[in-house]
């Protein structure tokens, strides 16, 4: 017997952008964040309204693509969004709140970047509230929605471009390759030099175990 086909699985990547069209609302945009699950750099977060009529097949979870390839989207994505906003916490305010918050500050910070501002936001996964605009949250929005999934283009490369930036200050650690995750190279990194204040995130169990007990 065959699986059913998840109706998700099924729907068009642009199913949530004409369904709040469809009720009425004229600017839609999509908000996603990236890093995350990062033990270094900050937690970044991206905005953006793309035209009612525009439709990309290319746009999609930015996880599932090449770097190369993402670099390519979000030069067209820059080239035919309506508004971009692109934001972020650092691994300091990350440590001083937690994660779950900064990446919902961040997200707040993108939106309000907007010179466009939206009517309506899809975000992924996190809920928003804010009197401006209705938001609309979904689960796993950046497999679901092309105006989420560019946004995750935009933060992802924002994000890339700012490990390539720390790894010219700190070249031992490899930024430019692991992108602040705990891979092999970044735990042999932190056995060797530790973590550098105000990069790596101390809040985190595992940047908890390299710090110095001195």
């Amino acid at each position: 017997m065959k699986k059913k086909k998840s109706i998700y699985k099924s729907r068009s990547m642009l199913y949530y952008e004409n369904k709040y069209y469809q009720y009425g609302y004229k600017t839609i945009a999509g908000v996603d964040e990236v890093g995350r699950g990062c033990w270094a750099g900050p937690v970044v977060a991206a905005c953006v309204i793309l035209p009612k009529d525009y439709k990309n097949d290319q746009l999609k979870d930015s996880k599932t693509l090449s770097a190369k390839k993402r670099q390519e989207l979000a030069k067209v994505i820059r080239k035919n969004a309506l508004a971009i906003g692109i934001d972020y916490c650092t691994s300091k305010r990350i440590d001083e709140t937690n994660i779950k918050a900064a990446a919902i500050e961040a997200m707040y910070k993108a939106i309000d970047k907007m010179q466009v501002k939206p009517k309506c936001v899809l975000v992924d996964a996190e809920k928003l509230k804010n009197k401006n605009y209705h938001t609309v949250s979904i689960v796993k929005g950046d497999t679901l929605s092309q105006t989420i999934a560019a946004a995750s283009i935009i933060a992802k490369v924002y994000r890339d471009q700012i490990c390539q930036y720390l790894h010219q200050i700190y070249p031992q650690y490899g930024f430019d390759k692991h992108k602040g995750y705990g891979t092999k190279l970044h735990i042999d990194a932190l056995k060797k030099y530790g973590p550098i204040k105000n990069v790596h995130r101390f809040s985190f169990k595992p940047i908890k175990l390299f710090i110095s007990k001195d």
